[in-house]
């Protein structure tokens, strides 16, 4: 049961860096940069930042490369415990990575409008704005479409953990719960044109953020929970012992 211990604190190293690199680039940067910015105020922030705004691109991009490899760490885990979910699990997450890379690009296309390229000087003063606008515009789109994808996972990946009784019950639950919030949350925004006004709308996904940072730590800090294994009399593999409480 060594090896699980191992491999349950690298899910926790990854999980981190997902967690970090999701901070960085989808909280701190824009919140520094972009928020309640636009035109030539958004543009002339980006540029007092520029080595800020680059920071989160980069941060991004190894967000989503530890996000690539987390679900393939956590199936060597957890598929003992219902490797159908295993397989849910890894195929929701991984999905969702070619985009994520792929939506990258609206933010390089930001520096690319702001660089010095001769041929950006023939354009006026209004358009860089006007396309650095609808280009950031057009990468949180893309990342509420990715929300529905980083909900998804955390159904299967929560019934593993909660089944697996590797780490307290407790954060397979809110998992699970997150998935459902992160659901609602998608379908209230794309729906309901005020959604973001409703009370319950500051609070729906914040099960998902207890326990996706709570699983993160506990696997990294204090690793799975040591379980005996038994050989399986059809397939001779070992498989965990199930226990009564």
């Amino acid at each position: 049961m060594s090896g699980n211990k191992n491999i349950g604190r690298l899910a926790g190293l990854l999980y981190l860096v997902v967690v970090l690199g999701g901070i960085a680039s989808l909280a701190y940067v824009p919140n520094a940069i972009e928020n309640g910015k636009d035109g030539a105020a958004l543009v002339a922030s980006i540029q007092s930042h520029q080595a800020l705004f680059r920071f989160g691109i980069a941060a991004g991009l190894i967000c989503y490369t530890a996000f690539l490899l987390l679900p393939l760490v956590l199936y060597r885990l957890l598929a003992p415990y219902g490797q159908p979910m295993a397989i849910a699990m890894v195929a929701l997450a991984t999905a969702s990575v070619p985009f994520a890379f792929a939506n990258m690009v609206h933010r390089m296309d930001v520096l690319s409008l702001l660089g010095d390229e001769p041929r950006l000087a023939t354009l006026t003063a209004a358009q860089p704005q006007l396309q650095v606008t609808l280009a950031l515009e057009s990468y949180w789109n893309g990342i509420f479409i990715l929300t529905i994808f980083w909900g998804l996972w955390l159904l299967p990946f929560g019934w593993l953990m909660f089944r697996s009784r590797m780490i307290p019950r407790i954060f397979g639950l809110l998992l699970m719960a997150g998935c459902f919030g992160y659901v609602i949350a998608f379908f209230g925004r794309l729906l309901v044109p005020d959604f973001a006004q409703f009370a319950l709308a500051r609070y729906i996904t914040l099960p998902a953020t207890l326990g996706e940072i709570g699983t993160c730590l506990w696997l990294l800090i204090m690793g799975v929970r040591e379980q005996p294994m038994i050989p399986n009399p059809r397939t001779q593999n070992p498989q965990p012992v199930r226990q009564s409480s």
